[in-house]
């Protein structure tokens, strides 16, 4: 018979597990990240599912700290250019429409960063830089880290946990001009 394991058991369980992932990720890797999105004119994001929803919170961070951000799919995207910057989340590398989203950005000479679970995929082979977070993915390859949550989780959790990571640092390193992150904060909701 299975023990039942208590809310606060698995609560301190995903806390371990996103630690013991998100502890690879280096500093260096993390500043390079933050000057590629510093340098870009506009920022476009693309993700499929939860990994979408993920993106969008920082797509929606990096629009209240003023910069041109476009979530790709929606009517009001623009054109990307060989001055912009298109962000990519997949836990697989293998999201057709993802895969696709790189491959079109790269015709037009943007900048592809992929921040990926497989890094042994058709996306991670594609995009210029990348960012390995080895967590569970929908394909639930022999060589992921154990999980006790449902496949996909734990690399989204830790994405979330980077991006949200990401965002703040580039909020410290603007602190005196608080005023201007509050004041792009949404009023028609």
């Amino acid at each position: 018979m299975d023990k039942k394991i208590s809310f606060r058991e698995m609560l301190e369980t995903i806390f371990k597990e996103n630690h013991s992932l998100v502890k690879h990720i280096s500093e260096k890797e993390a500043e390079g990240f933050i000057q590629r999105i510093r340098n870009a004119e506009s920022i476009f994001f693309c993700a499929q599912g939860r990994s979408g929803f993920i993106l969008r919170c920082f797509c929606m961070r990096l629009m209240h700290l003023g910069y041109r951000v476009f979530f790709c799919g929606e009517t009001v995207t623009p054109a990307i250019t060989h001055l912009d910057l298109l962000i990519v989340v997949s836990g697989s590398g293998e999201t057709p429409s993802t895969l696709e989203a790189v491959r079109r950005a790269k015709e037009y000479s943007a900048e592809t960063f992929g921040i990926l679970g497989n890094i042994d995929s058709q996306i991670a082979f594609l995009v210029d830089h990348s960012l390995h977070i080895p967590g569970t993915t929908k394909l639930c390859r022999r060589d992921e880290p154990e999980s006790a949550q449902m496949a996909g989780s734990l690399f989204e959790q830790s994405a979330f946990l980077f991006l949200e990571t990401v965002a703040a640092m580039m909020y410290q390193a603007r602190k005196h001009d608080i005023g201007s992150v509050s004041s792009r904060h949404a009023v028609l909701e």
